[in-house]
């Protein structure tokens, strides 16, 4: 599992520098209307030259995938990235049993230095509010991937693709959500939000490719998080600083 774990995370993370093509990303679905998410955020790492998701839940926090480099540069109401914003340099908070060996608690707090200043193109996304809510099984997914699965360029442009959930039985551990099927989240859209009833459900963290030809979407369930986020969310800058070094101290 850790090998597969490893593939697919790299598939997921390894994209290209901002605004590298016209070509639209996400495979399957179509691009957002400009500006109609506007919790969505674009992450880039300057040392990796590797692109993210993510999604704001506070004025000074993004959420985001754990597997996600660890130089993150936070671009605020983008819809297109030839057109970035001034970015927000931010400090990682991965979970802390996390590790690149496996796909299980891949999430992410990124702290913004400065925090977002909420407008129509700025604004965050509503968390789930209890551990096991009814979640609907028609969701969305979004960011800026590629346009297939295995090749092409990242997206300019902000695109979105309605996913279906599988049963929970189906999906393997108790903190992850998944879908399958021929269209969904690709490479360069890690750590973007999975959209259930208008709330954040998950995070896109991987894929795998089944035998018939069907790719399987696996999400961190976000729900089962909920203590820890705001455990996290709340601590003193203090606290903080001592979190992240910790864990900075491990993956860099």
């Amino acid at each position: 599992m850790s090998i597969l774990w490893h593939l697919t995370s790299l598939l997921l993370l390894r994209s290209c520098v901002p605004g590298f093509s016209m070509h639209d990303g996400i495979v399957g679905g179509k691009v957002s209307v400009p500006h109609s998410r506007p919790y969505m955020v674009y992450i880039y790492d300057s040392v990796w030259e590797e692109v993210c998701g993510g999604f704001l839940v506070r004025e000074d926090f993004v959420m985001t995938a754990a597997h996600c480099r660890r130089h993150p540069v936070v671009y605020l109401g983008v819809s297109d990235t030839n057109l970035l914003p001034v970015g927000i340099a931010a400090h990682p908070i991965p979970h802390p049993k996390f590790n690149m060996e496996s796909p299980d608690h891949d999430i992410m707090l990124l702290k913004l230095k400065t925090p977002a200043t909420l407008n129509k193109t700025v604004s965050t996304i509503t968390l789930p509010k209890t551990e096991n809510g009814e979640i609907s099984k028609d969701c969305m997914v979004m960011g800026w991937g590629l346009q297939h699965y295995k090749h092409g360029p990242p997206s300019r442009v902000l695109k979105e693709v309605n996913v279906t959930l599988l049963d929970s039985k189906n999906c393997g551990t108790t903190d992850t959500l998944c879908s399958e099927g021929t269209t969904g989240p690709a490479r360069g859209d890690s750590g973007g939000p999975l959209v259930c009833g208008g709330v954040a459900q998950g995070i896109v963290s991987y894929y795998t490719e089944e035998s018939n030809g069907v790719y399987c979407a696996r999400y961190t369930h976000i729900s089962k998080y909920l203590q820890w986020i705001q455990d996290v969310m709340n601590l003193s800058p203090l606290q903080q600083h001592e979190t992240w070094k910790g864990k900075l101290d491990k993956f860099i």
